[in-house]
């Protein structure tokens, strides 16, 4: 087993045991905009596979407020609610576009109501990166589409999917891209040491 097998092996392990906090798990206290941005980047962290990708800003927490995808925030606090929405938003927006998040999260909505649609997204989010590490690592396979998706699940799902298989190619690619670049030192090493 090579170095990008060895660590993508010990990635998958990590991603198949990540829980994602639950709607009542998320503070009842409201939060001013670095409060929640150092909270959704921890929340996030499974999704940062390399130290300069940044989830979340507040330039986009404002944008998405204009958009109306998130509501304003109440004197420049935010509540449980709008932390559930940019949980969700910062996850689905690496594989669709804002207006589909927003028609996406509408839908899921008012089918269970918000804090129903999002603990499901929590958990369709969670077996995703379980599927995908169980493929990773090539032991106790899960199917990527569950037999009991219907027509209220198969959007939550496809999404979370692609979002699981997106995040695994990134990993692959930054860690072929840290290998090569050790290679090229290692080179470089023994070329200085040969001269």
């Amino acid at each position: 087993m090579n170095k990008i097998e060895e660590d993508l092996l010990e990635w998958s392990n990590e991603i198949s045991q990540y829980t994602f906090p639950r709607w009542k798990e998320l503070p009842d206290f409201d939060l001013y905009m670095d409060q929640v941005l150092n909270l959704i980047e921890r929340y996030l962290s499974i999704f940062k596979v390399s130290d300069q990708k940044q989830i979340i800003t507040s330039s986009m927490i404002n944008n998405y407020v204009k958009l109306g995808l998130i509501p304003p925030p109440v004197k420049k606090r935010y509540t449980k609610k709008h932390l559930a929405y940019l949980i969700a938003i910062s996850i689905l927006k690496q594989v669709v576009t804002i207006p589909e998040v927003k028609e996406g999260i509408l839908y899921q909505a008012s089918i269970s109501g918000i804090r129903e649609a999002y603990d499901l997204f929590c958990t369709e989010q969670e077996y995703a990166l379980r599927a995908v590490a169980s493929h990773i690592k090539q032991a106790d396979k899960k199917p990527l589409l569950p037999d009991s998706t219907d027509n209220t699940t198969l959007i939550v799902r496809t999404a979370t999917i692609a979002v699981a298989t997106k995040i695994v190619t990134e990993k692959v690619l930054y860690l072929a891209h840290v290998q090569q670049e050790e290679n090229e030192k290692n080179k470089n090493k023994t070329k200085k040491l040969e001269e």
